[in-house]
């Protein structure tokens, strides 16, 4: 008997190791990357990043931008509207934002022109920045004759112009970009979506902290794939959500993340991570997708162990074990001597 028991304590030694290995964190960091190359870089600032704006047939619609030269080198900026949309990639299964495919949603692109310095409005035009200024360029929307219902969606691009620097320098291109939303007032506006690959997942991914170096970090996921189906943008939004069954920990989206908008005939990821999870503790975690009316949520519990907390585990039930089997050895023996 006292064999099986030492043998049930090592199997149930060994069960608990694996299972450490199996859900315990992981954590690596790299080497920061260094570059010897004398670098002028270049830098932008878009003021408004997006517009949205309700839009008829026969109209013009005045605006402006603001462009600012956020470097200490005088930069020539080339302005110019282009399509905002998303195209599909069977290689990868996926949505990639582009700005040359057009469509019926990013017609608005043709309707835009741009205003020179002479105060004439043309598709493209230049303009030159000292270091840190900030100038206002005019632009407008003129709509043709019967524009299509729901949305239109194109991009105001700022973008430097290369010129040679002194010295053996390189001149680092930049540019920003105003997305501009366009809501059409005619016809019928419909909003409509479905989902795929709602899941709560545990993985491994590799990011950055904040001192640039590489790190590896071992989270929960909540991820969806949504698509638009209707002919105007909404907002998709995911909640990821842990209730403590064992811990003190909780955690949930907070109000202002895990938030995207998604154009016509595209599909966006909405993903949330619990970050700072506890090293111990069994969790009901749920995952929540919303878009306009349609709504999904799936749950699971999961059981967390750190490396640490569960060498610890192990080591209780190591002495638990070791107790027992010395309580059952000194019955025994007690047992022997009263029969004598």
């Amino acid at each position: 008997m006292k064999k099986r028991i030492i043998k049930t304590a090592l199997a149930v030694i060994m069960l608990l190791g694996v299972g450490v290995i199996f859900v315990g964190g992981a954590h690596a960091e790299g080497e920061e990357n260094a570059s010897g190359n004398n670098e002028v870089q270049a830098s932008l600032t878009l003021s408004p990043v997006s517009k949205t704006l309700q839009i008829s047939s026969n109209s013009v619609y005045d605006d402006t931008i603001t462009v600012t030269n956020d470097s200490e080198q005088v930069t020539t900026v080339a302005i110019y509207p282009k399509p905002y949309s998303y195209v599909y990639s069977e290689q990868d299964d996926d949505y990639k934002l582009g700005f040359s495919h057009e469509n019926t949603y990013t017609q608005i692109s043709r309707w835009i022109t741009v205003a020179d310095a002479a105060g004439n409005y043309v598709s493209q035009t230049n303009y030159d920045l000292q270091p840190h200024e900030s100038k206002t360029i005019s632009y407008k929307i003129t709509t043709p004759d019967g524009i299509p219902a729901g949305g239109q969606y194109a991009v105001i691009f700022v973008q430097t112009v290369s010129k040679k620097t002194e010295g053996s320098g390189i001149n680092t291109e930049a540019s920003a970009g105003m997305v501009i939303y366009g809501h059409s007032t005619e016809g019928e506006t419909i909003t409509s979506s479905s989902f795929r690959d709602v899941s709560i997942e545990r993985g491994v991914v590799t990011g950055m902290d904040e001192n640039g170096k590489n790190i590896v970090r071992d989270n929960f996921y909540g991820t969806a794939k949504v698509k638009n189906e209707g002919n105007t943008d909404f907002y998709a939004r995911g909640i990821l959500k842990a209730t403590p069954i064992i811990g003190f920990s909780s955690y949930e989206t907070p109000g202002n993340e895990g938030t995207v908008s998604i154009i016509p005939e595209s599909e966006r990821v909405v993903a949330d991570e619990w970050e700072d999870r506890p090293d111990f503790g069994i969790y009901n975690i749920s995952w929540t997708v919303i878009a306009g009316e349609h709504t999904e949520s799936i749950e699971r519990v999961v059981l967390l162990i750190s490396p640490l907390s569960g060498f610890l585990i192990i080591l209780c039930l190591t002495l638990i074990i070791i107790g027992i089997i010395m309580l059952v050895k000194k019955r025994k023996e007690r047992r022997s001597r009263l029969a004598i």
